[in-house]
């Protein structure tokens, strides 16, 4: 436990993890050539959080020379609930290597952009963590060339520093297999964007859903996919329209939990229950939506904390690597959508 009234030390830390101090400094700076080993440093941060350590920033500004401050640049990250996660993986990993984060969220204003720019570097900031609400394909701002940079939650087009990004094919394959390991053969799929889209999320989900009826065996029906644009409106319409086939499915992955949403509705209208007479699958588990349906959504989780926690140990080791493409596994959280296919299809 914490002492009340001040602040755990070093060396008690080590106490608690049975290291030395010199190990515990080793693990909380990061070290280069370190040989640490997995074990021992998991045993020391699990100390570091039950007795709520801090490392002393400023003291550590003084000897290094450097701020200890990490830049967080986002588009609308901080203000929106779900994408917020970002900010919190980010915030956890800072506190815990002894770094502190500024953050600014720009709603796509350049003004905005360059200000908050301009002030990261007032404060000689050690990197910039260049994170979107969404996955999309970024351009670096020229301002941030000379400062070690990664990008979140989407890719930089140059491809000039490292990008962390959910893995989207492997999403919608997971999605997909869930379906496919419950007997259906018949899936639909609804995508939450036009085919002539470039954004990854929809491209990669749908890779991944073709991936998985190809190595089912299962042969892709033009009939059974429909493009939307994620909102909740389109998957009450689509899914009606799909529902209403000769053919219908016994299951459909929806490209997003909004969509899911009005599928949902769609059977309802119908006069058809989830998952009795369609399975359903969603992406994304907004905690707003997917608990809160009647069943409960199975959907895959966005991996945000484990984004943002890369990010910083990418940007923490800046130069010790060339810049690299980080895809992030997302989860598949089970609940009451998806029932066993009937017969098969």
């Amino acid at each position: 436990m914490a002492h009340k009234g001040r602040a755990t030390t070093m060396w008690e830390v080590a106490q608690h993890a049975g290291v030395s101090q010199a190990t515990v400094s080793l693990v909380l700076n990061n070290a280069p050539g370190n040989r640490v080993t997995d074990a021992t440093r998991t045993r020391v941060m699990a100390a570091v959080n039950e007795l709520g350590y801090r490392t002393n920033a400023f003291a550590k500004s003084l000897r290094s020379g450097e701020s200890g401050i990490i830049g967080f640049i986002s588009d609308e990250v901080a203000s929106a609930p779900f994408a917020g996660k970002l900010l919190k993986g980010a915030q956890l990993l800072a506190w815990q290597t002894g770094h502190v984060i500024l953050s600014v969220d720009t709603y796509n204003t350049a003004e905005l952009e360059a200000a908050a720019i301009d002030m990261m570097l007032s404060y000689r900031v050690q990197g910039v963590v260049y994170a979107s609400m969404y996955h999309r394909v970024v351009d670096i701002p020229l301002a941030l060339r000379d400062v070690p940079t990664v990008v979140v939650n989407a890719r930089d087009r140059a491809g000039l520093v490292s990008s962390v990004f959910p893995d989207e094919e492997l999403g919608g394959y997971t999605a997909t297999r869930a379906l496919i390991e419950a007997g259906h053969r018949r899936i639909a799929m609804i995508n939450i964007q036009p085919p002539e889209s470039d954004l990854p999320a929809g491209i990669g989900r749908l890779a991944g859903y073709r991936r998985a009826l190809a190595e089912a065996g299962i042969a892709e029906d033009p009939r059974q996919l429909r493009s939307g644009t994620g909102i909740v409106e389109d998957g009450l319409d689509l899914a009606k329209d799909l529902m209403r086939q000769t053919d219908r499915p016994t299951a459909i992955f929806c490209g997003n939990d909004r969509t899911a949403w009005g599928a949902y509705r769609a059977l309802e209208s119908l006069g058809l229950r989830v998952p009795t007479d369609c399975s359903i699958v969603g992406f994304d588990n907004q905690d707003t939506i997917a608990p809160h349906l009647d069943p409960g959504l199975t959907t895959m989780e966005l991996p945000y904390e484990q984004m943002a926690r890369r990010a910083v140990e990418l940007l923490l080791n800046e130069n010790k690597q060339k810049p690299s493409q980080n895809p992030i596994e997302c989860s598949l959280i089970s609940r009451g959508s998806v029932a066993s296919a009937k017969v098969p299809a």
